[in-house]
């Protein structure tokens, strides 16, 4: 997988090509999805698929005038940086706000490849083109909010994201909360064995500290290397790992900490209080922030919280 600083001119313009060719494809299957119940809104996006096809168009013309007819094949998985769509124009029938949402993230991904693209270029002409098209995907969002807050039906739901919280959701809530999950809960076994297994306070302790410092370091850079956020507005790799590092640490020494007090049943008693109480930040924060019903999100955490703990009941137990 090449790094986009690795890109030349004539690679940076065959994936700039490619980018509006997905682009112009999406935006087609989403007017399709959307004209039955929401015309408006389809013919909001066929007209940005047909300015994409004019980007791509004119990214044509000037491969052409500098580098001739053949364009090597580049997408966006062959370089790191990109995010992997998920197909969410094939879904029938399309909700609108995900159509919506994924629009929105075109946009400013293209807008920030432009930019970049632009910055690096040498050659006038090529620069030129990339700045002219990152101006257009702005008017873009722009052009979409309006058309948005005029056209959609009174009774649709509102936006609940605005740029602003969707970047904050982006960037710092889903690593924290991936964190936070994968620290609660799965340093529930070794805590909850040793203690267990071992009848002593300081026993348990110890090994949920290793357990969550442990964990902590492996899923911060796991959430760092994962993809460098340059072109996606994910925010900056290491900050994403140091909020997921933190709060998967965090996650585990919650319910380690209750094993300071000297008294085994006592400390046994108040870690697992500490447990029910982070599986209801869990809960709470995948309701307020993911949009995951309250019920559902209380059942997927309770369950994944309760099988881990018995894991470690038994194994400690044995």
């Amino acid at each position: 997988m090449r790094t986009f600083d690795s890109l030349s001119e004539r690679e940076i313009l065959a994936l700039a090509i490619s980018l509006e060719e997905d682009d112009e494809r999406i935006y087609g299957d989403f007017a399709e999805g959307l004209r039955e119940n929401y015309s408006a809104t389809a013919d909001m996006l066929e007209a940005m698929r047909e300015e994409e096809s004019g980007h791509r168009r004119r990214l044509i013309e000037l491969f052409r005038q500098r580098f001739g007819d053949h364009i090597p094949l580049l997408r966006r998985n062959d370089v790191r940086g990109f995010v992997n769509r998920k197909p969410v124009w094939l879904m029938r029938p399309l909700p609108l706000k995900v159509v919506r949402e994924q629009a929105a993230s075109m946009e400013t991904e293209t807008r920030v490849f432009y930019e970049r693209a632009a910055a690096r270029t040498q050659d006038a002409g090529v620069r030129q083109l990339l700045n002219d098209l990152a101006q257009d995907e702005r008017k873009h969002t722009e052009r979409a909010e309006a058309l948005e807050r005029d056209t959609l039906n009174p009774d649709a739901r509102e936006r609940e994201d605005e740029t602003s919280r969707r970047m904050f959701v982006l960037q710092i809530v889903q690593p924290g909360l991936a964190g936070l999950m994968d620290g609660s809960v799965s340093t529930l076994a070794p805590v909850f064995a040793a203690a267990l297994a071992t009848q002593k306070s300081w026993d348990a302790f110890l090994v949920g500290m290793a357990a969550s410092i442990g964990a902590g370091i492996s899923m911060g850079f796991a959430e760092a290397l994962s993809d460098d956020g340059s072109l996606t507005g994910r925010g900056h790799p290491w900050l994403r790992g140091l909020v997921c590092g933190l709060m998967t640490t965090l996650g585990g020494i919650g319910h380690t900490l209750p094993f300071l007090i000297p008294d085994f049943r006592a400390a046994m008693t108040a870690a697992i209080l500490v447990v029910v109480l982070e599986l209801s930040a869990i809960t709470w924060i995948r309701n307020r922030y993911m949009e995951t019903p309250i019920f559902s999100a209380a059942v997927q955490v309770g369950l994944g919280g309760v099988l881990v703990f018995l894991t470690g009941v038994l194994i400690g137990g044995a």
